[in-house]
């Protein structure tokens, strides 16, 4: 049984299945959107939509104190694998979403891949 278990495993070990999603996500912010399987991005979208949270905290909070919004981007550039990455969500992302409650992203189911059947989906941030 799987009670109360968090995540997927993807069929990798910690580090490999850490780095994956490290990088997925970074691709998301780099690009605003990647073509991947439905597994990998339902493992993702929770880490992203997060980030966008920390992110637009950090840049509220840093309007009265800049240590926080340091706190949040130090944060976030531990969860991140590009420093530049890292300074486009706190200086066009985040604000791009700085009125909407939540739901940062969005996917949509693009058909199978031919090799395997496996469901593909493009993962990308609303605008």
């Amino acid at each position: 049984m799987r009670h109360r278990v968090a995540g997927k495993k993807l069929s990798r070990p910690k580090g490999h299945r850490t780095a994956l999603r490290r990088t997925l996500v970074t691709e998301l912010f780099r690009h605003g959107r990647i073509r991947t399987t439905r597994t990998k991005a339902e493992a993702i979208r929770g880490q992203a939509e997060k980030l966008v949270t920390l992110a637009k905290r950090g840049i509220l909070a840093g309007e009265s104190s800049p240590a926080r919004e340091l706190h949040a981007r130090r944060l976030a550039a531990g969860r991140l694998n590009d420093p530049q990455v890292v300074q486009a969500l706190f200086s066009e992302i985040a604000p791009r979403y700085r009125d909407r409650p939540g739901g940062y992203t969005r996917m949509l189911k693009l058909g199978v891949r031919k090799g395997d059947a496996a469901p593909i989906v493009l993962l990308e941030l609303v605008e």
